[in-house]
């Protein structure tokens, strides 16, 4: 809060995420409140569960301040509650999760779908994005994200890891899907050489400068003003099959 007023007017986006931002409760509105009063033109990236949205209160007070770019980043991370619930280790945390996104899109909120792909979740992303298709065709974009190695990952890494390489088939599946449905989709945090070229023109470059990086075996790559790169922390594990990309395999 002390922060916000000396940040530049012209930051383009600030995100906030945790931890929980929401279990901030009424400082969290009053933190983005104080964001539209001195950043008027700085939109807003929020990360979080989306628990606290299943009370209707709580979605309508951000929709009540009006921001003009404010975004909430929810994870599902499957189609099955019972999975979902293992996954964040909270019973009935998918009810309240599905629940605090219609609430956000009643009000008008916009909201953001996050599939962290990890071998918990991959055999189901076809059946996951076929659930957000049928129920959830409203929500403003829907992200396949590539794993961090942070937090709790790093405890439960044997759990997690599986190579991108694996789930190709499973990725592409889920993405075309969403994207038939006329769906707003795009895969973060991956790397071209291991990700199959149906899928390249939904892949962003999304990983914050401070903790981008890339691997000795990207020296040379063609590629590489295009693709994401690597998180800081991907140097725990990361795919075998990585290699530099040459200019006649991108054109």
């Amino acid at each position: 809060m002390a922060a916000i007023p000396f940040i530049h007017p012209d930051t383009p986006e600030i995100g906030f995420t945790g931890g929980e931002p929401t279990l901030l409760g009424e400082q969290l509105v009053k933190l983005v409140q104080r964001c539209k009063s001195y950043l008027p033109r700085t939109s807003i990236h929020v990360l979080t569960n989306g628990r606290a949205f299943s009370k209707p209160e709580y979605a309508k007070a951000f929709a009540d301040l009006n921001h003009f770019d404010l975004m909430f980043g929810i994870p599902i991370y499957s189609d099955l509650s019972e999975r979902h619930d293992y996954v964040v280790q909270a019973d009935g945390a998918f009810d309240e999760t599905i629940r605090g996104i219609l609430n956000l899109k009643r009000v008008r909120v916009p909201v953001e779908i996050r599939v962290v792909v990890h071998k918990q979740t991959f055999d189901r992303l076809s059946h996951l994005a076929r659930f957000i298709a049928r129920n959830l065709t409203f929500v403003d974009q829907v992200v396949f994200m590539g794993l961090e190695m942070t937090g709790f990952t790093r405890a439960n890494l044997p759990d997690l890891w599986i190579d991108p390489v694996e789930y190709q088939p499973q990725l592409i599946e889920a993405v075309k899907l969403l994207a038939a449905n006329r769906m707003k989709v795009s895969v973060y945090n991956h790397q071209m050489c291991i990700t199959d070229k149906a899928l390249w023109p939904f892949m962003k470059r999304s990983i914050s400068d401070w903790k981008n990086e890339y691997m000795d075996e990207c020296t040379g790559c063609a590629a590489r003003n295009e693709c994401g790169g690597f998180f800081s922390s991907a140097r725990l594990r990361y795919s075998a099959h990585i290699r530099p990309l040459k200019s006649q395999e991108i054109n």
